[in-house]
């Protein structure tokens, strides 16, 4: 009766033993003050949820008045000012352009709010200057048109008092914005985004990392894989995430020793794209004036089609933000805005 009671001791223990050395295989430690490689063990729904609350739907529309010339006009740049412009242009029209991406409330303080995002969802040029092409598609030195910017409009939907915004900062090289607002009661609730500041630097290869923004306005999280860049001593990287126009802005947070230690690494800025040029009806035409099956025979534009390579998105490093803004403290002091907090 002994000899039979202990086989099944022995396999109990022996099973026992197997158990403990598969779930330290699977569970490494996470305390090596590195950013983490794995999907996150524990649930930080509850902080990704009050981190989104300080992301925010950044808009921009630029307004022009343009100016058309003649077919067989020869004018150049040199030859343009007010007067002349009156005296040539056959046809006078107006437009606007529109930019739509990401911001997060970085800082508040009383009365003032201010925001980051990319400095291309807000640069519209001053002028712009159309040209006569050849029959062969060659572009002349003649100018078919000029266009001049008379009214820029920033709105961003954190913000209240109807969400219009100044541009306080734009380094358009590097591709940072900071935009500002003074409101007129300090009494409004606006959350601000507070995790720290971590090193893009330190990042590896495969590191994990969340982006939150507005892709095509919809309020999202996409997560990314970090590839490092060959002799890139600026803290550059990409992440695998998913890009659409509108998560431009966003930020990208890395975890170190766990959730919920989210430190901010970065803001993506752009993806990878291809550009053909097509063929296509104006915007501004009426789907109604004709039937799909008949052949269409209106009016033609020319325009430049981008397609997205998806999977490939550039990122701001932090330490560039950091820097941007230290360099410019001064300017941002003189406006009213102490972002000292920030970037420490």
């Amino acid at each position: 009766m002994k000899k039979i009671l202990l086989f099944p001791i022995m396999t109990i223990l022996i099973l026992s033993g197997c158990s403990r050395n598969l779930q330290k295989l699977t569970m490494p430690s996470l305390t090596d003050g590195q950013y983490d490689t794995e999907f996150p063990y524990n649930n930080c729904s509850e902080d990704l949820a009050e981190i989104c609350k300080s992301i925010c739907l950044i808009s921009s529309v630029a307004y022009y008045e343009s100016y058309v010339f003649p077919p067989n006009s020869h004018f150049i740049k040199t030859d343009f000012s007010p007067q002349f412009i009156k005296e040539n242009a056959i046809e006078f029209k107006k437009y606007h352009r529109t930019a739509s991406g990401t911001a997060t409330v970085i800082h508040r303080y009383h009365d003032t709010v201010a925001l980051l995002t990319c400095a291309h969802i807000v640069d519209f040029p001053d002028t712009v200057f159309s040209y006569f092409y050849t029959a062969r598609g060659t572009k002349t030195p003649y100018i078919s048109s000029i266009s001049n910017k008379v009214k820029q409009d920033n709105y961003a939907t954190a913000i209240p008092e109807g969400g219009s915004v100044d541009i306080l900062l734009q380094d358009k090289r590097n591709d940072v914005a900071i935009l500002g607002k003074k409101l007129k009661s300090a009494e409004h609730i606006i959350p601000v985004f507070t995790f720290p500041n971590g090193h893009a630097k330190r990042l590896q290869w495969g590191s994990y990392t969340y982006l939150l923004g507005f892709p095509r306005g919809y309020k999202m999280i996409s997560n990314g894989i970090v590839s490092l860049q060959p002799h890139n001593h600026s803290g550059n990287f990409l992440i695998n995430a998913p890009f659409n126009r509108g998560f431009s802005g966003g930020i990208v947070l890395a975890i170190k020793d766990g959730v919920p230690n989210f430190e901010l690494v970065g803001m993506a800025k752009s993806t990878a794209a291809e550009y053909n040029y097509i063929l296509t009806p104006p915007k501004n035409i009426s789907y109604s004036e004709f039937e799909p099956e008949n052949i269409y025979s209106g009016d033609i534009v020319l325009q430049n089609q981008a397609n997205i390579q998806y999977g490939i998105t550039h990122v701001i490093p932090v330490e560039t933000i950091i820097n941007i803004i230290k360099n410019n403290n001064k300017s941002l002091l003189k406006k009213g805005y102490d972002l000292s907090s920030f970037v420490k």
